[in-house]
């Protein structure tokens, strides 16, 4: 990664830099496939090997949903080093912080990064993050279904993801650790479209009341492009929204690279705005959630605006539902 002022000392830009094509794409292919590696197992399984070598299979499958994830082993360090080593080099990811002397490497903040898109590809920007801040611990979390999928619930957890909830967010919080997070998260998918971004924030209060308790500064972050890296497509219709908010996500068709998951190498910017101070109060009340919860979608949306046509993004309008 590769970082500099620009001529302003509170201006923070960090850049990825592809060391290796090869590298790159297999630090992808790693962090992301794993899904598809499963679907293709179970096709396998489903239609073309003997029942013997299905079951075989089928219990393998099943071990690696219930087998510890030796987060601290060799294996683990090495995996994560090497993703976000070469990960962000396949788009590759510039990160711009516009305000550096916010962050107080004592404190715990909130990091709530939008839009979430087919996939949040971008959270690679924060890969160095944590060392050009001098924050001292960070801990993404993600939608609990990636830690019920082989291969991928030990990926992510060795790249220091875990299942989001309430409680796993709080107990992080406590510990010193700046938590990133989507808050719009894959219910998202069900609001994206083609010619606009689109952020669930509206009906999202969880995490804020969180960081109100805690006391913890609210970060908004926006990545630009995302939503390029893939293509993808979705049914339309009242019978497919009922579908997708019974199963908690949006059953869409999306394709990378030669029809493959790997995203396409589309260039990410990645805006990271000013914490917003929050007052600490363990019981807020819902007007006291309510009046941050403005606070910070007015943020998000200015983040936005500044940050638009420095990212080539400046003719794609920002909705917020």
């Amino acid at each position: 990664m590769a970082s500099d002022t620009s001529g302003q000392e509170k201006l923070l830009i960090v850049r990825s830099q592809r060391t290796s094509e090869f590298k790159s794409f297999l630090a992808i292919a790693v962090s992301l496939c794993s899904i598809h590696l499963v679907l293709l197992l179970m096709l396998l399984m489903l239609f073309a090997l003997p029942i013997r070598w299905s079951l075989i299979l089928f219990l393998f499958l099943l071990t690696l949903m219930v087998i510890p994830l030796y987060e601290t082993s060799a294996l683990a360090e090495s995996v994560a080093r090497f993703v976000r080593a070469h990960g962000p080099g396949h788009f590759p990811i510039t990160l711009v912080v516009e305000d550096s002397d916010a962050f107080d490497p004592k404190q715990a903040y909130v990091f709530a990064v939008e839009p979430h898109s087919v996939f949040p590809v971008g959270v690679l920007g924060f890969s160095n993050f944590t060392k050009a801040l001098h924050l001292q611990k960070i801990k993404g979390f993600g939608s609990s279904a990636i830690f019920f999928t082989p291969f991928m619930r030990h990926i992510w957890t060795w790249l220091d993801v875990t299942p989001i909830s309430r409680n796993n967010v709080l107990g992080a919080l406590s510990e010193g650790y700046s938590c990133l997070l989507i808050p719009g998260g894959v219910r998202e998918m069900l609001y994206m479209e083609h010619d606009r971004e689109v952020v669930f924030l509206k009906k999202r209060l969880g995490f804020i009341r969180i960081a109100i308790e805690m006391g913890a500064p609210l970060v908004p972050c926006f990545i630009f492009g995302q939503t390029r890296v893939y293509k993808w497509w979705k049914p339309k219709g009242k019978l497919y929204n009922h579908m997708s908010r019974a199963l908690r996500f949006a059953p869409l068709v999306f394709w990378g690279m030669f029809g493959t998951p790997i995203p396409f190498p589309q260039p990410l910017y990645v805006a990271v705005g000013k914490p917003i101070e929050i007052r600490q109060n363990k019981q807020p009340t819902e007007e006291e959630v309510l009046e941050v919860q403005s606070l910070f979608i007015s943020a998000m949306q200015q983040l936005h605006e500044r940050h638009k046509a420095d990212a080539g993004c400046s003719n794609i309008p920002l909705n917020v539902c």
